[in-house]
């Protein structure tokens, strides 16, 4: 069975005086970019299954805008996370789980995204290794179940940054 994950970077966030930065939110640029980016989900990926996303407020606010309706799983350690890290949450994902979408920060998305991808000399992996703006999507599928999900053993096939 397939197996499709979704890394996403948090919409543009602001920088409100006072606020720290787990608790910073979104700017309208990052709220409509978000917005950008659920559309653009719903109109060409398969149903997200699951979400998992960081417990910032500016990934809150991404999913928010997306507009995704699937269940969510909060977790605390993706803020920051390594690739090690954001790996192992996604191994953990349910089997039933065709669709994976994981909201979270730079560096963390971007280089989990490339840890991943079995394709390195793809087109899409040349606009990933370029940037990974807020919004951005990498989108990487599998040919295994998550828990066999390891470095290189997926499949890079789109890379969408909603403008």
């Amino acid at each position: 069975m397939a197996r499709t994950l979704i890394l996403m970077r948090h919409g543009k966030s602001g920088y409100p005086d006072g606020v720290a930065d787990h608790e910073r939110p979104l700017a309208p640029r990052g709220l409509r970019e978000a917005g950008l980016a659920g559309d653009w989900l719903r109109a060409t990926q398969p149903p997200i299954d699951a979400v998992l996303c960081s417990t910032a407020t500016r990934t809150r606010e991404t999913l928010a805008a997306t507009g995704i309706t699937a269940p969510v799983s909060y977790e605390e350690s993706m803020y920051e996370a390594t690739p090690h890290s954001l790996i192992q949450l996604a191994q953990l994902a349910d089997d039933d789980v065709q669709t994976l979408l994981m909201v979270g920060h730079s560096p963390g998305m971007p280089w989990t995204a490339w840890e991943l991808a079995a394709n390195r000399d793809s087109d899409a992996a040349a606009e990933l290794s370029a940037k990974f703006p807020t919004s951005a999507l990498a989108i990487l599928e599998f040919d295994r179940p998550w828990a066999a999900v390891d470095p290189g053993t997926g499949e890079l096939v789109r890379f969408h940054v909603p403008r």
